[in-house]
């Protein structure tokens, strides 16, 4: 379960601007679970976890899972681009070994990403790889024609029928697409590919709980139901009308004080490199759903104790224009004990018989109070450990969260009118048919 604290930031605020903020954050709130603001088109995200566990979805994904492991595919490339492939991203690095691959360890296959750049290097040694694998992919997007996971695609599938002939390629592919309309849903159709649903309801960056982020997790060979539990929990606590007892509530209240008092950029910190994608995640998260309108809290992240040795000195003296959320993790799930050194060249033995991570405890603990001294408000996001039940709290908590802090600042959550602007450019310089005359502007506009 996600906890929050706020204390770290009580030096900077007035308690009654605080309760003022937290009457925003209720009507926000209310605007959010009656559905009647902007967006409310796109909140079938809200129940996804309790949804997901009721249903037999869970049991498809592992269907695919068991059909491919008897094919012997050890290789699924994921291909997507922002909601479509952050999630399971977050999750593939927070549930996995970090040195899983070099220990070769484990009967699952392993998960790589595609369709999130347009770097030709990046393909091309990613098929280099694949020539050595059992492979096959799930192509995840509604339309089937946004750039990136369309070149990617249309790269991967060529490979799979090449290398397995079609009708054996065709049971190597799932797409994860529209129920009825787009490109993809069209060729999944006409070439017998096994779907999966993204309901129209559903946002790319809200769709971590739906086949969009559960199938690649199942495939991954993780806990998918005990996410799904975590989320459960949180979307039934998220739920309630209660700044006491709801974290999301808390968050968004404090996050938009802040913003108010001046501070318009947001640094997620966590000291574990297992959540670095949960930051990356989180950033589009946030991002995409608040920055519109010359509005937003700017997101921002950073890994401690490594960042500390470069951006911890600008967040320590630079421009008082941030606040700082960490992400708590309350136990490791490993144990290693530092030892004495006879010599103690490295004036470490005070350290001896302590667990590595009291040491990166007391980093954290250290670094907010420093931190708070410097005039960086500190809030603290607490979970006990990383694994599939806490990250699914995390994940629900943010999104509730997202949901409500944007309206708090006045802003559709659900939409993205700006991320077509570089589209537009990008058709124009490819010379895709009917961009002839935006691409005689911008060719004058580049001499």
């Amino acid at each position: 379960m996600v906890k929050v604290n706020l204390g770290g930031c009580d030096s900077f605020i007035k308690e009654a601007d605080y309760k003022a903020y937290v009457e925003k954050a209720l009507e926000a709130f209310d605007t959010l679970e009656n559905e009647t603001g902007a967006g409310n088109d796109f909140l079938g995200w809200k129940h996804l976890p309790s949804k997901t566990l009721e249903g037999t979805l869970v049991q498809e994904f592992e269907a695919v899972r068991d059909d491919w492991k008897a094919r012997g595919v050890n290789a699924v490339v994921v291909i997507g681009i922002g909601g479509s492939y952050l999630g399971a991203k977050c999750a593939v690095e927070a549930l996995s070994h970090n040195f899983a691959k070099q220990l070769g360890t484990g009967d699952a296959p392993e998960i790589i990403f595609a369709g999130h750049n347009l770097s030709e290097e990046y393909l091309c040694e990613m098929m280099d790889y694949l020539k050595t694998r059992n492979v096959a992919t799930v192509v995840i997007s509604k339309s089937g024609t946004t750039t990136e996971p369309a070149v990617a695609f249309r790269i991967v599938k060529q490979y799979l029928e090449n290398c397995y002939g079609k009708e054996e390629a065709a049971a190597r592919i799932v797409a994860v697409t529209d129920a009825k309309r787009g490109a993809l849903k069209s060729l999944s159709t006409q070439e017998g590919y096994r779907t999966f649903v993204i309901e129209d309801s559903v946002g790319g960056r809200f769709s971590v709980m739906s086949p969009v982020g559960l199938l690649p997790i199942v495939l991954g060979g993780f806990d998918v139901r005990a996410l799904l539990e975590g989320a459960k929990e949180m979307e039934e606590l998220c739920a309630k009308r209660c700044i006491e007892c709801n974290p999301a509530l808390q968050y968004a209240a404090m996050r938009n004080l802040l913003y108010g008092n001046g501070l318009s950029t947001e640094v997620l910190v966590t000291y574990n490199p297992k959540l670095t994608f949960l930051a990356e995640w989180w950033k589009q998260l946030f991002g995409e759903s608040e920055g519109k309108d010359l509005k937003g809290i700017f997101p921002a992240s950073v890994t401690y104790t490594t960042d500390l040795h470069s951006m911890g000195q600008f967040v320590q003296d630079g421009a008082r224009i941030m606040f700082e959320t960490v992400v708590s993790v309350e136990k490791s799930q490993r144990s290693l004990v530092i030892e004495a050194d006879p010599q103690n060249l490295d004036g470490l033995n005070f350290l001896a018989g302590k667990h590595v991570e009291e040491c990166n405890a007391m980093a954290e603990l250290g670094t907010r109070l420093a931190h708070i001294d410097g005039g960086v408000p500190q809030m603290q996001v607490v979970v006990e450990k990383v694994d599939a039940y806490n990250l699914g709290s995390l994940f629900y908590f943010f999104e509730k969260a997202c949901g409500i802090s944007a309206y708090m600042l006045g802003v559709n959550p659900f939409n993205q009118p700006g991320v077509e602007a570089y589209k537009k450019n990008m058709f124009a310089l490819l010379g895709k048919p009917g961009y002839e005359e935006q691409a005689a502007a911008l060719q004058q506009r580049l001499k």
